[in-house]
């Protein structure tokens, strides 16, 4: 079973865009459900965490485009 068949080629960008991902998810979780003083700086870091992600799922999505060759030339 090969793993690119399910990611494509970008590995890398998948990876790192998962890892954000769930980096800034429990970032936020633990900003709403952490009694700390300063959870305002985890409510807010999370949901820009995800969004940065987003930059990632870019990448990975138009490195995983196939264009025909004759396409380029015109």
């Amino acid at each position: 079973m090969d793993f690119t068949s399910y990611v494509g080629r970008c590995i890398g960008f998948f990876l790192l865009a998962l890892v954000l991902d769930i980096a800034g998810l429990v970032l936020f979780l633990l900003g709403i459900f952490a009694p700390l003083s300063f959870w305002d700086f985890f409510v807010l870091s999370g949901p820009i965490i995800i969004f940065l992600s987003l930059l990632f799922w870019i990448l990975w999505y138009l490195g995983n485009l196939n264009v025909p060759y004759q396409q380029l030339l015109t």
